[in-house]
């Protein structure tokens, strides 16, 4: 159910990113999401990646930069049934430790990294957009590598 993207699946993967983006974050301009698609795209290949199939398709993906999450993205007729904490699940049991940035008006996503053991570090400003954010970490005391 989840593996490492193949180059193949990378259209797949950048529309559930742009749909993602555009749906979690009204507060920002559609443009700027599209005007982002195709470097996203190229730059999929480049990544650590990892996708959830069911049913042959793609219906979510979790990218990584090192301890770094880039982003969880989940299809939209697939959201809210537990696609994104298994593929948190499946990161958290490679790493010791991880931490993203999530906008402070994506209340939803801030929501459910607390749920999955994440606090909120520090506060910044997102250079791209001008929209606020939160660092937030996650740490496995337990399995330390």
């Amino acid at each position: 159910m989840i593996s490492r993207l193949q180059s193949e699946y990378t259209g797949r993967v950048a529309q559930i990113w742009l749909e993602g983006n555009l749906n979690a974050h009204c507060f920002i301009p559609a443009q700027y999401w599209r005007d982002n698609f195709e470097l996203v795209k190229e730059l999929l290949g480049q990544a650590e990646v990892y996708v959830y199939e069911d049913a042959r398709q793609i219906q979510g993906f979790i990218g990584l930069n090192d301890e770094y999450i880039e982003g969880i993205f989940v299809s939209d007729e697939m959201r809210s049934q537990g696609i994104g904490k298994l593929l948190l699940d499946f990161v958290k049991n490679r790493k010791a430790k991880l931490s993203l940035n999530v906008y402070q008006k994506n209340i939803r996503a801030i929501h459910f990294y607390q749920r999955e053991g994440f606090a909120i570090r520090c506060e910044g400003v997102d250079e791209a957009t001008g929209e606020k954010e939160y660092v937030m970490t996650w740490e496995n005391f337990y399995n330390q590598r």
